[in-house]
């Protein structure tokens, strides 16, 4: 079976890869090694798939449906890997290969890494179905029920990169590149993250980049998250993407910047976050993808999420 990238992936990966990056070049021979060191039979790529990383549904050995996830380093495989064994099933889709110990080194001539680099063996859920299909307050009420089983305490010396280690390379990024209509939108972005940081009320196991279609339907729970970006800090730091969901539909609404406010509030409220720290993630959150998006080039995209960062 040829393993083609979805064009989805080629596109966004484009956008992105640093210079000499051969990720996508290596990535059929990557997915043939990586089916055959585990003896998977594989049904289909799943297509239009994500933005980050290749996937395949596959069938394990005995027949168990399961999906093989293959991501380039920069998207941080072995940081979700980590989040992932540590979730243990609990809110998040469940790891099935922890950290590919059961991979002989000697299988198909694999040298080194056992096929297991970038590469993550997961329980099959519903990929075509994500609470987003709901209706849109039932869909927020769903997802923040997830997110609130996955909000954890971080394991004991672990790794993870945190909130202000991750927004502080937004920070510098969005300093360098944002033109001089966005300057107002960054001043303000960057100075509700000094505050933020200044006294953050928890620590605790972040999704990282929590939304509606990053919560797939599954067999031992209505609903479980995928693809995490786990970074370790706040809660209101999680909500920040998820108040943001749909902004199509916001933009669009007459009444999109009092439905925005709402929804903060709603979201803070029932998950006992502070509305203004939630508010004020959601800024910062904002213009710093509005700001990367007008950078490669999504004019559209940038205008949306600016947009909806001014009403904030």
């Amino acid at each position: 079976m040829a393993f083609e990238p979805p064009r989805r992936l080629v596109k966004a990966l484009g956008e992105t890869a640093p210079g000499g990056d051969d990720w996508l070049e290596k990535l059929p021979e990557a997915a043939q090694q990586a089916v055959a060191v585990r003896e998977l039979t594989v049904e289909r790529v799943q297509v239009p798939g994500g933005r980050g990383s290749f996937v395949l549904l596959v069938r394990l050995p005995d027949g168990t449906p399961a999906v093989l996830k293959l991501a380039p380093p920069r998207a941080r495989p072995e940081s979700e890997r980590a989040a992932l064994a540590h979730w243990d099933g609990l809110g998040a889709v469940r790891l099935l290969e922890p950290y590919g110990s059961a991979v002989p080194s000697s299988a198909h001539g694999t040298h080194g890494t056992h096929g297991t680099e970038g590469v993550l063996l997961l329980e099959r859920l519903h990929p075509d179905v994500s609470v987003r299909s709901l209706p849109e307050a039932k869909s927020m009420l769903e997802a923040a029920g997830v997110l609130r089983r996955l909000w954890v305490e971080p394991p004991a010396g672990h790794a993870f990169e945190t909130v202000a280690e991750r927004t502080g390379r937004q920070a510098d990024a969005m300093r360098a590149s944002a033109d001089a209509e966005a300057v107002p939108l960054v001043d303000a972005a960057l100075a509700a993250r000094e505050a933020l940081l200044a006294a953050p009320p928890e620590e605790r196991l972040l999704h990282g980049t929590f939304r509606q279609s990053k919560v797939l339907a599954g067999e031992r729970s209505p609903w479980l998250a995928v693809g995490p970006d786990p970074v370790v800090g706040e809660c209101a730091f999680d909500l920040a993407r998820l108040v943001r969901d749909r902004v199509e539909d916001l933009i669009a609404s007459p009444s999109g910047a009092s439905m925005t406010r709402r929804r903060v509030k709603r979201l803070a409220e029932s998950l006992d976050v502070e509305q203004e720290r939630v508010r004020g993630w959601t800024l910062f959150r904002a213009v710093e993808s509005g700001v990367r998006a007008r950078r490669v080039g999504r004019v559209q995209d940038a205008e949306l999420l600016l947009e909806l960062a001014g009403w904030l």
